[in-house]
C-alpha cells in the first residue's frame, strides 16, 4: 500500500502542475477521489497572446512640410536583407540621388518614407529585389537651415524640423540669448521673392501672450539678436565694467550692479559722460536720475 502511494504522488508531480501534485498527496489510496485525481486530464496552459505592434503616432496635420527632402541633404538608404545595397548619397541640385541598379531617382520634396517607397517600386519593377523593404533616413540636413546670428550663446546654421520651426524654438536651440544680447530680435525673411525685415521684442510678446510674431521660419531665413544697450562704470566702485541697461534703470541701480561704492567712494559729485546731438558732454547726476545708452559713469574718491 505504501509503495502504491509513492507511485501515485510521483505521477502527479511529473505529469501535472504543482497544485495538482499537492492535491494528489492529500487524497487517500483506493478512494474514488484518488482515482478521479489520477485520471483527470491536465489543464492546457493558457496560450500567450501575440504582442500587438506599436502603432505609429500621427503628427498633427500629417507630414510636417519642412521634413521633406531637398538638395544638399545627406541620406542613408537601406534595403532589408540586402546589405550590399546600403547607400549613402547627397541629394543633387536637381533633387535626385544615384542608387545601385536603378540609377537616378528624384526625391526632392518627398518625405523619407515616400522616398523609400519610390526606391522600392523601382527595385520591384526592375525585378532586382523581390518584395523590397527600403528605409531612407536623413543624417545631415543642409537644404532647410536658418542662420542664427548676433548675441546668442551658439550662433550658426540650424536645420529646420518639427521642433525648431518657430522663432523661439530656434533661439532655444542656439543656446538662448547671451548676457550681452538684447531683447530685440530682427528676422530677415524671403517670401515670394521679396525680402522683408521684422523686429520682435521677445519679452513684450511673451508678456502680452501675443504669439503672432513668433513666426514659422523657412529655409534661408536669418535671425539676428542685437547687442543689448550698455553702460559703463569706473572709479571708486567694487566692480567697474560694462553692464546691460534694464528698463527704467537709475544711476543708483547701475552702481548696485557694479557692487556699490568702495569705502573711499562718495555719492557726491558722480559724473556721467554722455553723447547728445553728436557731441560728448559731461554732467553731474543724482542717484535717482535715469541712465541712457552708452553712459559712462564715474564715481569720485571722497576727500574726507
Amino acid at each position: 500500500m505504501a509503495a502504491g502511494a509513492l507511485l501515485v504522488v510521483t505521477f502527479a508531480f511529473t505529469g501535472a502542475t504543482q497544485a495538482q501534485s499537492r492535491a494528489a498527496t492529500l487524497v487517500p489510496i483506493n478512494t474514488p477521489q484518488k482515482q478521479a485525481a489520477v485520471a483527470a486530464p491536465m489543464q492546457a496552459a493558457p496560450v500567450a497572446q501575440p504582442l500587438q505592434a506599436a502603432q505609429p503616432v500621427a503628427k498633427p496635420g500629417g507630414d510636417y512640410r519642412l521634413e521633406s527632402l531637398g538638395p544638399g541633404d545627406m541620406v542613408r538608404v537601406s534595403v532589408f536583407r540586402n546589405p550590399d545595397l546600403t547607400t549613402e548619397a547627397r541629394i543633387s541640385e536637381r533633387g535626385t540621388i544615384q542608387f545601385p541598379l536603378v540609377g537616378e531617382i528624384p526625391v526632392n520634396g518627398m518625405t523619407a518614407s515616400q522616398a523609400g517607397a519610390k526606391i522600392a517600386e523601382k527595385l520591384r519593377d526592375g525585378r532586382f529585389v523581390v518584395n523590397p523593404e527600403v528605409t531612407v533616413s536623413v543624417f545631415q540636413v543642409n537644404s532647410r537651415a536658418v542662420s542664427v546670428l548676433g548675441n546668442v550663446n551658439k550662433p550658426g546654421r540650424y536645420p529646420l524640423d518639427a521642433s525648431t520651426a518657430k522663432l523661439t524654438d530656434l533661439i532655444a536651440v542656439a543656446g538662448g540669448i547671451a548676457p550681452t544680447g538684447s531683447d530685440q530680435v530682427t528676422i530677415v525673411t524671403t517670401r515670394d521673392g521679396k525680402t522683408r525685415s521684422m523686429d520682435v521684442d521677445l519679452p513684450s510678446m511673451l508678456r502680452a501672450g501675443d504669439l503672432s510674431k513668433n513666426l514659422a521660419l523657412e529655409a534661408g531665413d536669418t535671425v539676428f539678436v542685437h547687442r543689448a544697450p550698455m553702460l559703463y562704470i569706473y572709479g571708486e566702485v567694487q566692480k567697474g565694467g560694462a553692464y546691460r541697461i534694464e528698463k527704467d534703470m537709475t544711476v543708483m541701480q547701475a552702481l548696485a550692479m557694479g557692487g556699490g561704492l568702495t569705502p573711499r567712494g562718495t555719492e557726491r559729485g558722480i559724473r556721467v559722460t554722455r553723447k547728445a546731438d553728436g557731441r560728448t558732454i559731461q554732467r553731474e547726476v543724482k542717484l535717482t536720475d535715469p541712465v541712457e545708452v552708452d553712459d559712462v559713469i564715474h564715481v569720485r574718491e571722497s576727500l574726507f
